[in-house]
């Protein structure tokens, strides 16, 4: 009995046409990146599990899948495991390529990473991550280039998203003057859910970690904050008046927002008080991109950190940095129906298959679209012009070029356009002009 083919759970195979769509969110993620002076870098699928064991928490390290040895270290414990986020990675090659590399470093990396997850919808245990960082510069100039890459990437596929910002020392500052400060990672954890649980149910996490009520009644106000930039900036430099970290906090946002206001951002861009991204090793600014027109999670994410290269013993290399979700952005690119026509058609133009004359005459022209630019096919078989027909219509090919008795001894190709029916003879020497 044959074997049933069949793919490990949260994983998934790509046809032509989610390709297609795949390859022009990173195509257009790319141009993006490289026009702001960010350079590709990859790194192994693999890293060594001390490399990664310990910097995402005690639920991170669970979800690791572990390469076990194979030969005569099959005995031993697994030293090996997949990449669980680019972050790491990138980390780990900056401090073992520092002689090398000229800072600010500026990279983006597009590759896949693994997460030993219970699969459900929305969630792989294979996904790629498109992350683009810059490190060793605390310039505000920096966190400025990021809005601009996001509201570029979305503007060139017309998706309207708000871009929501935050910074870590406005929260450090905020569990200081409720009388928490030892509390900083449970106010963020749990205020990091409000759109997904709701007030109420934020205020009662945070009374469950132990904080206080006079404690919420200082933080719920922030969370409910309305008005321009500026009214919000007020508001809590009185607030956190006696926090010199916090104030440091509402001294970068203001900063920012400056940059960003001269820097004709065309989508909206908000300072949201309740964003607080639920990893411990952002200290600056912090950023969230939502669709607008799309009900679906954060598609793009990321912010500041001071000090994430130390954990390999090159402390004190401030960066920061954005991930874009690929798969989240297919589901907006296809549920608003944005993706570009042409961008799952393989050829412009399908040449006929009528015999061994048509096809000597065939090869050359063809070879000629091809040198244009223009990519085409030749039907491989001597068929049916129905069938022919039929395949160009599946692969969505824009065009049929027929060639015949006729046109072999015209010189000319009938140029078909599927969509509306109209056909045309064409001097082969100018076929090409017809897709320029």
């Amino acid at each position: 009995m044959a074997q049933k083919p069949s793919i490990p759970k949260g994983t998934r195979d790509f046809g032509p046409s989610e390709m297609a769509g795949r390859n022009y969110i990173f195509n257009t993620i790319k141009a993006v990146f490289r026009k702001y002076g960010y350079q590709a870098i990859e790194t192994p699928s693999l890293e060594n599990l001390s490399t990664l064991l310990g910097k995402y928490g005690e639920e991170g390290d669970k979800l690791l899948f572990r390469i076990q040895n194979s030969g005569e270290k099959a005995a031993l414990p697994p030293e090996k495991g997949l990449r669980y986020d680019l972050t790491v990675p990138f980390a780990r090659f900056v401090v073992q390529h520092q002689n090398e590399i000229s800072f600010p470093f500026k990279r983006y990396q597009i590759q896949p990473v693994w997460r030993a997850d219970r699969p459900q919808k929305g969630r792989y245990r294979e996904f790629y991550q498109c992350d683009v960082d810059v490190i060793g510069s605390k310039s505000l100039l920096n966190e400025l280039e990021l809005v601009q890459i996001v509201d570029d990437v979305f503007g060139r596929m017309g998706v309207r998203v708000c871009i929501k910002i935050n910074n870590r020392k406005i929260l450090s500052g905020l569990a200081e003057v409720s009388g928490q400060p030892d509390k900083l990672i449970d106010i963020t954890v749990a205020i990091d859910k409000i759109d997904k649980i709701g007030l109420d149910a934020v205020k009662q996490e945070l009374r469950e970690k132990g904080l206080t009520e006079e404690a919420v009644a200082v933080i719920e106000p922030v969370l409910t904050l309305t008005g321009s930039t500026q009214e919000k900036l007020a508001r809590m430099r009185t607030l956190l008046a006696t926090s010199e970290t916090g104030m440091k906090g509402l001294d970068e946002i203001e900063t920012l927002f400056a940059l960003i206001a001269g820097a004709g951002i065309a989508q909206p861009v908000e300072l949201d008080l309740s964003l607080a991204r639920g990893l411990n090793y952002y200290t600056g600014a912090i950023f969230e991109v939502k669709a607008l027109d799309f009900a679906i999670g954060s598609i793009c994410g990321g912010g500041r950190y001071d000090d994430l290269t130390g954990i390999f013993g090159l402390p004190n290399m401030s960066g920061v940095g954005i991930s874009f979700g690929a798969d989240r952005i297919y589901d907006v690119l296809a549920g608003l129906d944005l993706f570009p026509k042409d961008a799952a058609t393989a050829a412009s133009v399908l040449f006929t298959n009528m015999g061994e004359k048509e096809i000597a005459y065939t090869v050359p022209v063809a070879a000629s679209l091809r040198a244009a630019g223009i990519a085409c096919e030749i039907y491989p078989d001597s068929a049916k012009l129905k069938k022919q027909f039929e395949y160009a219509d599946r692969k969505g090919i824009p065009y049929l070029a027929i060639v015949g008795d006729q046109e072999v001894t015209d010189g000319t190709v009938t140029l078909k356009n599927l969509a509306t029916g109209e056909q045309r003879p064409v001097p082969k020497e100018e076929l090409a002009a017809c897709f320029q």
